[in-house]
């Protein structure tokens, strides 16, 4: 969106213009980004227009669930809410969102969904329910502008024509002190999310021979630049850089030894195709990047690599028109061939703040390896891009990635506001957060990413 760590409810961590067509009954082509209410407003209201990709926003209704079948109980006693199957618009990207962003959602949320032009029906799956801890620290403005919402992890699903939702409260324990249910979240919403069509590439234009730009220096933790443009650059790709050229691309002298590594291949955000005029105009950022956390986008793994690109383009919009947030929460991606795409907008070389790792955000950089590594072991690419992205990235702000950092936290449910943690540079999202994130194949490589990343700095 499991049990973990001492925590009972086991969280976990995660182009071209579509026509509006008819919308089904219940949704909205579009919600706004700051919704405190249910209802919905037209998609050319809610956003700019010429915008790439659409979402629809399903209200849910009360479900009949299976204890009140079988008692014949009225439909008004049912707790669970949800949707039947159903006819919609093409999507490929699931969630479930809610009013209130400090309101967990203490159940299980499950999708069926229908395979485009087959008929097919997938199997129930599991959206990761409790996703809080993917957001940004309280007392921020993202966090306290009143767009934000409660949400569940998104789920890539593939190219999709129809959906059916069924949300559980946990089940009360048994016996005489047996407590009822914790309701269910207000203003629950199924979120259908269609990313667009991938980005063309200009005919005859190589993008590795045109560097991207950063934008101008901004006041630490502040929030400047307004021209969506300079977060472009001209390139769709920074190209790798060796080491020589690495030092001279951040400045630095030739006699001086950094412990930095050579920049990797970078997809930036013209290359993944995000639309920016989804996001807010400004870019947020800290005073240094101190450390990495490692994450996992719990939209599972049924993917292909030339698809990352339409997976980002959903979590983007996800996270924006759904969740509320002011961009993607992540700094980088990494897919499972080892691909390093940009996230959030600012600049690569920059201290951007993410929203990535409550509590946890500031001087740091969020990674997500797109996929779910719960059970399933992380690609040897995908490990390795971690290695060289921390390599170069922690090496511009002089971290080394074997070593021990001490953060304050901003207030978590593993460490309270204003606790001072140390903390591996290289972490995983579970050490900030009692969290199953990154999932615990993917965290068992981190030690493996830690060596690597220390050996590229020439540590």
């Amino acid at each position: 969106m499991r049990a973990f760590i001492a925590s009972s409810i086991g969280v976990t961590c995660a182009a071209a213009l579509v026509l509006p067509l008819a919308a089904p009954a219940g949704a909205a082509p579009d919600t706004p980004a700051h919704p405190a209410t249910a209802g919905s407003v037209p998609a050319e209201a809610s956003e700019p227009a010429g915008v790439s990709g659409s979402t629809q926003s399903l209200a849910m209704d009360p479900l009949a669930s299976p204890s009140v079948r079988a008692t014949g109980a009225p439909a008004a006693a049912a707790a669970e809410q949800g949707l039947p199957e159903r006819d919609v618009q093409p999507f490929s990207l699931v969630g479930v969102v809610w009013d209130d962003v400090n309101t967990e959602l203490h159940g299980t949320a499950q999708v069926r969904t229908r395979a485009t032009g087959t008929g097919r029906w997938s199997d129930w799956q599991d959206l990761e329910t409790h996703n809080a801890e993917h957001s940004a620290d309280a007392g921020t403005a993202e966090r306290d502008s009143g767009a934000a919402r409660g949400s569940t992890a998104p789920l890539w699903v593939g190219d999709s024509d129809g959906v059916e939702v069924r949300v559980r409260p946990e089940a009360p324990g048994s016996g005489e002190s047996a407590e009822a249910p914790v309701p269910l979240p207000a203003g629950l919403r199924l979120e259908l999310v269609d990313p667009g069509k991938d980005p063309q590439q200009v005919p005859g234009t190589d993008p590795a021979e045109t560097p991207a730009t950063d934008p101008p220096e901004s006041p630490a933790t502040g929030v400047a630049g307004t021209d969506r443009a300079t977060s472009l650059g001209a390139a769709a790709v920074l190209p790798a850089l060796n080491r020589a050229e690495t030092e001279e691309a951040a400045g630095l002298a030739p006699a001086a030894k950094p412990y930095i590594g050579p920049r990797p291949r970078i997809i930036t955000r013209k290359g993944w195709g995000a639309d920016e005029k989804l996001r807010e105009s400004g870019f947020a950022y800290t005073k240094t990047v101190k450390a990495a956390f490692i994450h996992h986008s719990a939209t599972g793994n049924n993917y292909k690599c030339s698809q990352a690109p339409s997976v980002l383009r959903g979590i983007y919009r996800y996270h924006v028109k759904s969740s509320g947030w002011r961009d993607i929460g992540y700094n980088f991606a990494v897919d499972k061939c080892g691909n390093i795409y940009e996230g959030r907008a600012g600049g690569v070389t920059k201290a951007v703040m993410g929203a990535h790792t409550l509590g946890f955000n500031t001087n740091t950089m969020g990674i997500a390896v797109l996929g779910t590594f719960t059970s399933s072991n992380p690609p040897a690419a995908a490990v390795n891009a971690v290695s060289k992205l921390t390599a170069w990235k922690l090496g511009l702000f002089g971290a080394n990635p074997k070593g021990k950092v001490t953060l304050v936290s901003g207030g978590s449910n593993k460490y309270k506001k204003g606790k001072k943690v140390k903390l591996n540079v290289i972490s995983g999202h579970r050490d900030g957060f009692a969290t199953e994130c990154p999932g615990a194949r993917l965290y068992k490589k981190l030690g493996t990413a830690r060596t690597s990343s220390a050996k590229l700095q020439g540590r």
